[in-house]
């Protein structure tokens, strides 16, 4: 199947082994989510929500939404082993290589691997 004959796709990023100053910093993961759509061209919609929370320490970490107009980017950084689990879901193609390799190099990963889902 093509781009152009599903609806929408989602991109799974997963990321071990990233630069934990990047990934422990709100400044640095909104700078991410500004230049990751800027790079697959996504109209954000607003600033992008950042938080830190979680209770057991396996999870705790940042969390990301950007809205952007076709959807949203959402991302999960997890501070006891320097992850990040990062999700593109949008009904506007992309191109989800480059998507990928963004991730990997904005946070310096190890190991990445990603997985796309077409959206009927």
């Amino acid at each position: 199947m093509t781009q152009l004959d599903c609806w929408g796709l989602t991109l799974s990023i997963d990321l071990y082994g990233c630069n934990a100053l990047f990934i422990n910093s709100r400044s640095e993961i909104k700078r991410f989510s500004i230049e990751i759509c800027d790079l697959i061209k996504m109209k954000r919609y607003k600033d992008p929500i950042i938080e830190w929370f979680g209770q057991e320490e396996k999870v705790k970490g940042f969390s990301l939404v950007q809205l952007i107009e076709t959807s949203s980017i959402v991302g999960h950084f997890r501070k006891e082993d320097n992850a990040a689990h990062i999700d593109i879901f949008s009904c506007k193609h992309f191109d989800p290589d480059v998507a990928v390799e963004f991730s990997v190099n904005f946070f310096s990963a190890k190991e990445a691997l990603s997985n796309l889902l077409e959206r009927k």
